[in-house]
């Protein structure tokens, strides 16, 4: 009788121990992919903000500049489609953030050379709405940056605890996948050419 109650002892404890730690580790996965999407959804806020800003932008460039319709017409385009392209944290794949990627970046090509055209009207550059404008896109830009490189942190927070181990094995039991990162845009490593 003695003996079987230690077994039955020992049998519940290395129960309570394997219990334990799959729970442990399952909600520590889900709580690592939360802050993920969290994350993602702080990245898609400062998104909307700029998106936000540019018809205030171009509305106050276009009293200016009305004879620069194609640059104007490429930055309400640009914006229509990097707001077309819509990614949940649910379908956070690496190709979906290439798109998003890829859509945010011509926004972005189309509103540097917006800034270029603005250069031109010296009328412009000193109206007190384009400069608040202006800064607050500048600001937003540096939002961005900093809201995608804190996503960048928080996958990799969440990826290296799913890739190790033992905590790999249960990722891949309970379904919990690899996350991408945002990425420098090619050729971003090299140093602009500056030629006077």
């Amino acid at each position: 009788m003695k003996k079987t109650l230690i077994v039955i002892g020992v049998i519940v404890v290395i129960v309570l121990i394997f219990y334990s730690f799959f729970k442990n580790t399952y909600n520590n996965m889900v709580r690592l992919g939360e802050q993920v999407d969290a994350q993602w959804a702080q990245v898609e806020n400062v998104y909307q903000r700029r998106a936000d800003l540019i018809p205030n932008l171009v509305n106050t460039v276009k009293g200016f500049a009305a004879q620069e319709q194609e640059v104007l017409i490429g930055v309400v385009e640009a914006r229509a489609k990097a707001t077309s392209v819509n990614l949940s944290a649910d379908n956070l794949t690496a190709e979906n953030l290439k798109a998003f990627q890829d859509a945010q970046a011509g926004l972005s090509s189309a509103l540097a050379r917006l800034m270029v055209v603005v250069e031109k009207y010296p009328d412009l550059k000193s109206n007190q709405n384009f400069l608040e404008l202006q800064s607050q896109l500048e600001g937003t830009e540096n939002r961005i940056t900093v809201e995608r490189m804190k996503f960048n942190d928080t996958t990799r927070e969440y990826n290296t605890y799913i890739k190790s181990f033992p905590q790999n094995l249960l990722a891949g039991m309970f379904g919990f996948d690899n996350k991408p990162y945002f990425e420098a845009k090619e050729g971003s490593a090299e140093a602009p050419k500056v030629e006077f």
